[in-house]
């Protein structure tokens, strides 16, 4: 990536020595078809492996396992990991498994929560579990997203459209809890810890949840510009889990939140110029935000200034440093421009050089 106001790149030259190709900045994957969900491999022994699928509209959709060859500088799909997904995917996303303790598995969320095997030898990827959170039927509200737990890679956290959250313990492939979350459809879910999870909802609110207390649940943020207007994704900062940033539907602002101070953003990102889709915190900086949308852009911002995600701060420095972001406007350090809309964006956990980002029917992986 480039500083920002320097305009972003393509995809790099092929000329060149091998030594510079390796050093590329840029990859870039052409797919057959338009992506939507992405995600990165988070287990040491697959570098740069990411999942990417397919966003059709017709219920055969793909989803393919493409790895980075850094000798070569190709981005290649591996069709013996490739494989059809009943509907598009609204999100994919590996076990949270670093050291390799547990089997490599794959999620993905559409109309049911799917775990899938990824097995190294000629079997390629079996269906492992189909999730089915309503027990009084075979059909079930579709699932929009879901998070998978860090810290207890047993449990996976779902949103519906049917308002609820369920928490599943994949293991025993059993709901451990089912929570009416929202008013309206729930769009994301976030751990951000073991017992705690948050989620954003169609009805405008971020809530967060205490496992250990089912019956009540906490509104940090609640959309006012129109009142009520959907919130469509949630980031959790696990740097520093005082931290939160949700993105407002078709609307270019990042709204950073500090869950000690609820209804009060910490800062709001603005120099977006169309909506915002996706954001990612850094997997390794407390203070680092990436976030993407309509414009085209991949922006990078250091927080650091706001008192918050790098310095502490008490309260009134806090909402000081939040009134002057405000009226001045916090700049990005980091742009990228991309060729078209950037739907999807993911940092890397272990390589968090890195950064994936997805539009039209390009991946493109960014060092940055």
């Amino acid at each position: 990536m480039v500083g920002a106001g320097s305009g972003g790149g393509g995809e790099r030259d092929g000329e060149g020595s091998e030594e510079q190709q390796k050093r590329s900045e840029i990859y870039t994957y052409e797919a057959p078809w338009h992506i939507y969900a992405m995600n990165w491999s988070v287990r040491r022994d697959k570098k740069y492996r990411l999942a990417i699928a397919s966003l059709l509209e017709q219920l055969p959709n793909r989803v393919e396992i493409v790895q980075l060859d850094d000798s070569t500088g190709e981005i290649r799909s591996d069709q013996k990991l490739s494989f059809d997904h009943p509907y598009p995917p609204t999100k994919a996303m590996f076990v949270p498994d670093r050291d390799c303790l547990r089997p490599d598995l794959l999620a993905t969320s559409a109309d049911y929560l799917r775990i899938w095997r990824i097995n190294d030898d000629s079997t390629g990827v079996e269906q492992r579990a189909v999730l089915n959170g309503n027990r009084n039927s075979e059909f079930c509200g579709p699932l929009t997203s879901f998070d998978w737990n860090e810290a207890e890679p047993r449990r996976v956290g779902t949103s519906s459209v049917d308002t609820t959250c369920t928490i599943w313990d994949i293991d025993r492939e059993a709901v451990d809890t089912q929570l009416i979350a929202h008013d309206k459809e729930v769009h994301d879910i976030a751990w951000g810890g073991v017992g705690v999870f948050a989620s954003v909802s169609a009805d405008g609110s971020v809530r967060v949840f205490d496992l250990r207390d089912k019956e009540h649940s906490t509104i940090i943020y609640e959309s006012s510009d129109p009142p009520d207007t959907p919130l469509l994704r949630l980031g959790w900062n696990k740097q520093d889990p005082r931290y939160m940033a949700t993105i407002i539907m078709d609307n270019p602002k990042v709204v950073v939140l500090d869950i000690r101070y609820p209804t009060l953003p910490v800062v709001e990102l603005q120099r977006h110029q169309a909506s915002v889709n996706a954001i990612a915190w850094a997997p390794h900086s407390s203070c680092h935000i990436c976030t993407a949308g309509d414009d085209s852009q991949a922006l990078i911002w250091d927080l650091s200034s706001m008192g918050g995600g790098a310095g502490g701060g008490s309260g009134a420095v806090q909402q000081a440093a939040a009134a002057t972001a405000a009226e001045s406007g916090l700049d990005p350090i980091l742009a990228y421009t991309a060729g078209a809309e950037i739907e999807q964006l993911q940092w890397s956990s272990t390589q968090p050089d890195w950064v994936a980002i997805a539009f039209s029917n390009k991946l493109q992986i960014l060092r940055v």
